[in-house]
């Protein structure tokens, strides 16, 4: 292990690729506090553009950007109760009131101090967890990994709340698109609809620019079309104008009273979050949601809402605690833990390498490079936030929505193009764009349909060779890892349906007659 650390930092301590790291979180706090923009639209764009580069640059400069974009997401949440991301909708509950008391700079201090707890604390549970579950995953068989398959979409429905049959026709969505193209196994063309272009299936790269760049493109426009800015540079001026007031407002490294009286608040964020970013499909939204509600419950004395440094440190820690948990599965088991780190898988095919078990014993240096970014990119990203909230959130935040939006779009269409130098891969952005778009006004969740789309080649591969024993179908039940994998996927499946009714029959016994 000390070895492989060490082999990591040896990659990270060429000033290019520190630079690169550093370029990343830069970019990553500035496309945070854009509202409209985030980690998974900048990722992928850049994805396919990394081509041409080192792969040790083009991985410092995305891990910068996934580990920096959570917490500059919290700036225009407090500022101006704008999330930059959805991973700050709950910042915005407690940091804004805060701003409006005359606190908006202290709440900046105690966000940016939360997101970098989080991310360092998921960080090194990426070290240390990923390099064991993945060498446990060598001794991994067909039916284990078609049974890890099933139990990432399972949670996808267990965490579905009443909503589920929208999890369900977005799952479902997804593993029939992962159906097009030449059978891996049989040979068979499926749902090519005659164009030779589907014979290779749907490209995974340009899929996640549409339904995360193009996607950005027509939720800014329609904001636009019914007059709504968003953010302007009045709304900053204002703010900037309300902040003179109170001199002892200020960025500040956290006084040890205040880093005393967060810091269980932080545990807590961070366990949430990186208990949550190691399942498949769960992502930062439950972990924001998650950590604020454990929190108002460890503190029913405050009124949460309010303006309460609490309120803010939880969901900070804990979208940032998703952030490196979410690499463990995809590194040790190929799976992605969210949709942004599935953008990962795109990175590593583009240069010749794969995610799971065999990227460590294979491309140990690339394996540990990419988790020593994750550890030096929060180290770095404390002193960083702290400079970037200080002098360059104000004016980040005037940018023009209509000049961002013509950039973005023409980043997408490039990136889509330079993926494999084919046009009907900029048709496929597009279209994947329009389905996105009618996901977002039908309320029909993505993360499944992404997973989903991404597990079902590797999930079919395996049922096949799992069948191909002569056991049949009761190999998955015969191997014990498959069993239990069986076993807890079932328990994700029917918790939906059997957890309100065990929440009922408990309130009814709470309710005894007079």
């Amino acid at each position: 292990m000390l070895s492989n650390i060490m082999l990591g930092l040896s990659q990270l301590a060429d000033p290019i690729v520190f630079l690169s790291l550093f370029f990343g979180v830069l970019l990553g706090l500035t496309v945070g506090a854009l509202p409209g923009l985030n980690d998974s639209i900048t990722i992928a764009v850049l994805v396919p553009i990394t081509f041409g580069m080192d792969s040790r640059i083009a991985f410092a400069i995305l891990c910068g950007i996934y580990v920096a974009s959570a917490c500059g997401g919290s700036i225009p949440a407090v500022l101006l109760e704008i999330p930059g991301t959805m991973s700050a909708v709950v910042t915005a509950y407690d940091g804004y009131p805060l701003c409006k008391k005359g606190h908006g700079l202290m709440a900046l201090s105690v966000c940016m101090h939360s997101s970098c707890f989080g991310g360092l604390f998921s960080a090194l549970l990426l070290l240390f967890a990923a390099p064991v579950l993945a060498t446990v995953a060598l001794a991994f068989g067909p039916p284990e990994y078609f049974m890890l398959g099933l139990l990432g979409m399972s949670t996808v429905i267990g965490m579905a709340g009443k909503d589920c049959w929208k999890h369900f026709i977005s799952m479902g969505f997804g593993l029939w698109l992962s159906c097009m193209g030449v059978s891996g196994t049989t040979g068979s063309v499926r749902f090519t609809f005659g164009t030779m272009s589907l014979m290779d299936g749907l490209p995974l790269v340009p899929r996640m620019i549409g339904l995360f760049g193009i996607l950005s493109i027509l939720k800014i426009c329609e904001k636009l079309g019914k007059g709504e800015e968003g953010w302007t540079a009045d709304a900053v001026r204002q703010m900037q104008a309300k902040q003179k007031g109170y001199a002892e407002d200020k960025v500040q490294i956290l006084p040890l009273s205040m880093m005393k009286r967060l810091l269980p608040t932080w545990l807590r964020g961070a366990v949430v979050g990186s208990f949550l970013g190691c399942m498949p499909g769960a992502g930062m939204t439950m972990a924001i949601f998650t950590a604020y509600d454990l929190e108002k419950r460890c503190h029913p004395e405050l009124e949460f809402g309010t303006g309460v440094y609490e309120g803010i440190a939880a969901p900070e820690a804990a979208n940032n605690g998703v952030v490196a948990s979410s690499m463990v599965p995809l590194l040790s088991l190929g799976i992605p833990g969210n949709s942004t780190s599935a953008l990962f898988i795109g990175a590593l095919t583009i240069h010749g390498l794969v995610a799971g078990p065999t990227l460590f014993s294979k491309q140990p240096d690339m394996a540990y490079l990419i988790i020593m970014c994750f550890v030096v990119g929060n180290l770095l990203m404390i002193p960083m936030s702290l400079a970037y909230c200080k002098f360059l959130a104000a004016p980040i935040l005037k940018l023009n929505s209509k000049v961002l939006s013509a950039g973005v779009i023409a980043l997408c269409v490039t990136g889509s193009f330079a993926y494999k130098n084919n046009v009907f891969h900029i048709g496929v952005a597009v279209a994947f764009g329009v389905i996105g778009y009618l996901f977002y006004k039908f309320n029909v969740p993505t993360a499944p349909f992404i997973l989903a789309s991404i597990l079902g080649n590797m999930m079919e591969l395996n049922w096949i060779n799992s069948l191909s024993y002569d056991h049949g179908f009761s190999i998955f039940i015969e191997r014990p890892i498959s069993c239990v994998l069986l076993i807890v996927s079932i328990f994700f499946c029917v918790w939906p349906w059997v957890g309100p009714q065990i929440k009922k029959m408990r309130n009814k016994n709470k309710v005894q007659p007079a």
